[in-house]
């Protein structure tokens, strides 16, 4: 199983011959693997990696005892199944505290999930949020184009819990499966994955292959 943390970058495009294809821009650096987790020990099996860099000063003592002495920024676990866990004869074979994850692990043509938080869009009515279609634009309408209509019935007389609704957009954890390294710049730590991945510049990417 392949694993990585990256940044989002924001997107381009690449040229391969006559053929435009765009893609989204990850940076990523070095990743350290600061746990892993035993079926014996936590009940599962999964190995936690670290990246990025913040000041010495925001670390406070127990992590610093946790992530022996790296300054990292960002940490995530990856469950590991069982079909895995014997392909690889086990986590604590497989990697050890300290050991580095690599972008070279990943190559151009491979598939892979990427888990990433979408863009946050505060308070949204019905039309952006659930896509309705909004009232007649005829006359008499006035202000009612974009209201939601009736949301209740003469019974049971209260509000049917999840209804759709205006509220808050965004935010949202997003997993987006099959996408396509298209290329892996090992000198400058970047990956170039084919389509888009949800978020912000600057948003915290997780990779599995």
């Amino acid at each position: 199983m392949k694993f990585l943390l990256g940044k989002k970058l924001g997107m381009t495009q690449v040229f391969k011959g006559d053929k435009v294809t765009p893609v989204t821009l990850i940076e990523s650096g070095p990743n350290f693997v600061t746990q892993v987790r035993t079926k014996e020990k936590d009940g599962y099996s999964a190995v936690q990696i670290g990246f990025g860099a913040r000041k010495e000063k925001n670390i406070k003592k127990p992590q610093r005892g946790h992530l022996k002495g790296k300054n990292l920024r960002w940490m995530r676990e990856f469950r590991i199944n069982d079909t895995e866990l014997s392909a690889i004869g086990g986590p604590a074979s497989g990697w050890k505290l300290g050991d580095e994850v690599k972008i070279s692990d990943f190559s151009a043509g491979d598939k892979i999930t990427a888990i990433a938080i979408s863009k946050g869009k505060g308070f949204q009515g019905v039309v952006k949020r659930h896509k309705f279609g909004g009232g007649p634009k005829s006359h008499g309408q006035k202000d009612k184009l974009r209201a939601p209509g009736s949301i209740g019935a003469s019974w049971p007389q209260f509000t049917i819990k999840g209804m759709k609704m205006a509220g808050r957009m965004g935010s949202d954890k997003k997993t987006i499966k099959n996408l396509e390294i298209i290329e892996v710049d090992g000198e400058n730590n970047i990956i170039a994955v084919k389509g888009a991945i949800p978020g912000r510049r600057g948003t915290l990417v997780m990779l599995k292959g």
